[in-house]
């Protein structure tokens, strides 16, 4: 696949939402060698933040396409941490993902692959990562899904 992702995200009809500012003492992304660690980014639409709890009133598909903001939150972060260039993106090292969810919920890979499978839909195999889909019995202002990614540029 072509490193041309802007084409692709307009191929794919995704409009980026602007690079979230932090909301407390941290930092939205910081740049060690040519690795790109980005802070945690929560689920939040076009409507506002995607509140919800997996497993009481959040389904998988709809935790799921939670997590693919987060996803456009991450690539976000991530084109702000490259001065607006995503050619120079080399692959997605890792997600590390959060699901608000009961405690005998144990879907959490499903719904953090809405943010695994739009990276591999964008990036292609430049996508492809480790990760780690966890349970969290709260999330920052009660949202559904909180990622984290680690990306490797040029």
């Amino acid at each position: 696949m072509s490193n041309d992702y802007e084409a692709r995200l307009q191929e794919l009809g995704v409009t980026l939402p602007d690079a979230p500012a932090p909301a407390a003492n941290y930092v939205p992304y910081v740049i060690v060698g040519d690795l790109v660690f980005v802070s945690g980014q929560i689920s939040n639409g076009l409507d506002g933040l995607i509140l919800g709890k997996l497993g009481d009133d959040m389904d998988v598909e709809t935790g799921a396409a939670a997590a693919k903001t987060c996803a456009l939150g991450l690539v976000a972060q991530l084109k702000a941490a490259c001065g607006g260039d995503l050619s120079r993106l080399v692959r997605v090292v890792k997600l590390g993902g959060f699901v608000n969810s009961t405690p005998d919920f144990t879907q959490q890979p499903q719904v953090v692959n809405g943010a695994s499978d739009f990276l591999v839909e964008l990036f292609g195999d430049a996508g492809r990562h480790a990760r780690a889909a966890v349970s969290a019995p709260a999330l920052p202002l009660g949202v559904a899904v909180e990622i984290e990614g680690i990306f490797q540029i040029k």
